[in-house]
């Protein structure tokens, strides 16, 4: 073999160890990527599966007003919303949820819709369960309920066994220890249902308190557009939107808007004298039964008068 034969020889076993030296870098390359992939895509899964739509936060608030009672200082309210039954949440979640409510030892609870998924059938043994774990509920100055726009007959048998008063366009003056109450107002959920000028009644009787510090609940939080400017509302405690469910992070954005909920989607808005909370809700409302970069929440608020 010649000399040029050899250098030959030896020029093509350079090139194919550097190919195959090549080819193990790519190789390298895409099961790293490959493995980062995998990883984002369990992590999303878990996060959206296991803990964004299941995970349950409480979010606090202070409510300050000079028009709020001495009475009712340092009083506290719980709203929960948009359980969904039957999506992300059951009887163990529920439980979960009860456990946060108690420990907090509310003066008021509230309930603002939508408690069963209107895709799920609830056999009677759940029917149960789910009013046994209302009951376990505690609240010194009441328990109170509007309907959402999935609710029925059945959200009234539950939510009265469990020792709920359902506010159907209708009112409740609450006292605490005195003779200065605070006005707790109930908007049934859709414009069909609604009796905006039954709700507010109590400013229709011939003697009335017209600085009554007022609270409203409601299912559909646009309806608040409706309500301004025509009757006195300080606060107004929301659900419907669940907050979009998907949430760009960092913008205050919602991916999914609902009819009810397109003006209003997020968590809070100061409309002139007014303040809207609206909760994230509990369940899931989408067919995937995920969120993302929005836990459900339980709210959770103070009321002061300084």
């Amino acid at each position: 073999m010649t000399r040029e034969e050899l250098n030959n020889e030896k020029q093509e076993k350079i090139i194919k160890e550097e190919k195959k030296e090549a080819t193990k870098k790519i190789v390298k390359k895409t099961i790293k990527w490959l493995i980062i992939i995998l990883i984002i895509g369990i992590s999303f899964f878990s996060y959206t599966t296991y803990i964004s739509s299941v995970k349950v936060k409480v979010r606090e608030y202070r409510i300050t007003d000079n028009k709020i009672p001495a009475s009712f200082n340092g009083t506290k309210i719980i709203q929960l919303s948009d359980l969904h039954y039957g999506t992300t949440m059951f009887i163990n979640n529920l439980s979960d949820i009860v456990n946060k409510v108690n420990v907090r030892n509310p003066d008021i609870v509230v309930f603002t819709g939508d408690l069963i998924d209107n895709n799920y059938k609830l056999s009677s043994n759940n029917r149960e369960k789910i009013i046994k774990e209302f009951q376990k509920i505690k609240a010194s100055l009441g328990k109170y309920a509007i309907m959402g726009d999935e609710d029925n007959d059945e959200f009234k048998t539950i939510l009265n066994q469990a020792g709920f008063t359902i506010l159907n366009n209708s009112y409740e003056l609450i006292y605490n220890n005195d003779n200065n109450p605070i006005l707790l107002v109930g908007l049934s959920s859709t414009k069909k249902n609604q009796n905006i000028e039954n709700a507010y009644s109590y400013f229709k009787q011939e003697v009335y308190n017209s600085n009554i510090y007022t609270i409203t609940i409601l299912h559909e939080p646009d309806t608040v557009d409706d309500i301004i400017g025509t009757y006195p509302t300080d606060l107004f405690l929301a659900g419907h939107s669940n907050n979009g469910n998907i949430r760009i992070p960092f913008l205050k954005y919602s991916i999914f808007k609902v009819d009810g909920a397109k003006k209003y989607d997020q968590d809070f808005y100061q409309i002139n004298n007014y303040k809207l909370y609206i909760s994230s809700g509990l369940g899931t409302t989408n067919s995937s039964n995920i969120r993302l970069f929005c836990r459900p929440s339980i709210n959770f608020f103070r009321l002061s008068n300084s």
